[in-house]
């Protein structure tokens, strides 16, 4: 027979156990509150625009809404990467307008859109590379180094075009911006491979694993094996890629190379990123989060276009919702941490 002693130690163990069942489900609960909380503040905000703002929820206006985020939604795919590596670039407005701007040139140049948009991906590997180059290996502060190839790549996009729009007659490279398949545009198609192709490399390849790795500790990563720098650097190298892609296709859609296109980009790229849940201090990324983000940037906007708010309060919305994002940000990590 038990005696009082072993009955109240069963009893006291049970009671533990209890205990911690109850807290492992409530963090569990917290967990899955805090995943898909940015997707269900999402749904609630659409519904209530759907029904409180005319016209909103027309087929014209989604495709509209959907058009023009295409091109933060591309480049937010390879931000979302460089943020969760613990790093960020400033310089992807002034490379969406070099690249403009130089396809342009060259498209005007040659005749051939093929040799134009080759040659305006191509710089924009170069900027890339230069950029993770400087940070991978020169070790210079993302922050300086990329706010620097702003303000030069920005810079070279006025000179190379002596300040002025450079038009484009090109009736095929018009017709690229223009195309459409089932009746949706062709960038909102390139935007929709783009969130395909690189939410895959996040989830399922050792690029990805490897870049979340790096942001979660750049020196445990070096020990495990991982060559950091080349890592950096590919992503920088790939950012420039596909921001100069988004630049092309600008061009196309506004029928010419802008040298002041792209003013602000940056911010709602990243607002975009970090309010869809990826983390400024690296190792923590999603891209169902990325796409959430960039539809709430591109919807606040688009009401707001059509509730005619002036201009210049939506320079306060974006500004808003990127400290709020931030915040979200912040308060998330404290919340790992304790």
């Amino acid at each position: 027979m038990q005696t009082n002693e072993q009955l109240g130690t069963v009893d006291s163990r049970r009671s533990h156990e209890r205990t911690a069942g109850e807290s492992a489900r409530r963090f569990r609960w917290r967990e899955q509150l805090a995943e898909y909380s940015l997707v269900l503040i999402f749904v609630v905000m659409f519904l209530a625009m759907a029904f409180s703002v005319d016209h909103f929820f027309s087929i014209d206006n989604m495709l509209g809404l959907a058009l023009s985020v295409s091109q933060i939604g591309m480049v937010a795919c390879t931000m979302m990467f460089c943020l969760a590596a613990r790093d960020f670039d400033l310089s992807v407005g002034s490379t969406v307008a070099f690249s403009g701007v130089l396809c342009a040139m060259v498209l005007n140049a040659t005749g051939s859109a093929l040799i134009a948009v080759a040659v305006a991906v191509a710089a924009g590997c170069a900027i890339g590379f230069v950029n993770g180059a400087v940070i991978a290996y020169l070790r210079i502060n993302p922050l300086i180094t990329t706010l620097a190839t702003m303000e030069i790549v920005r810079g070279l996009a006025f000179i190379v075009s002596h300040g002025q729009a450079v038009g484009v007659s090109s009736e095929g490279f018009i017709a690229f911006g223009g195309l459409t398949l089932f009746g949706v545009s062709l960038p909102i198609w390139v935007t929709l491979v783009c969130f395909v192709v690189f939410g895959v490399m996040l989830n399922n390849t050792v690029y990805g694993r490897n870049t979340l790795a790096i942001g979660g500790n750049p020196e445990a990563s070096r020990l495990a094996g991982i060559n950091v720098d080349l890592v950096r650097v590919t992503i920088f190298l790939v950012q420039g890629a596909v921001t100069a892609l988004a630049g092309v296709i600008l061009a196309s859609r506004i029928t010419s190379g802008q040298p002041n296109a792209g003013e602000g980009f940056e911010l709602n790229v990243i607002s975009a990123c970090v309010l869809g849940g990826v983390s400024l201090l690296g190792g923590r990324a999603s891209i169902s989060g990325v796409v959430v983000g960039v539809l709430i940037m591109g919807t606040v906007e688009n009401v707001m276009t059509l509730m005619n708010i002036d201009a210049f309060y939506q320079y306060l919305v974006r500004g808003a919702i990127l400290l709020a994002a931030v915040l979200l940000d912040q308060l998330k990590n404290r919340g790992e941490r304790n």
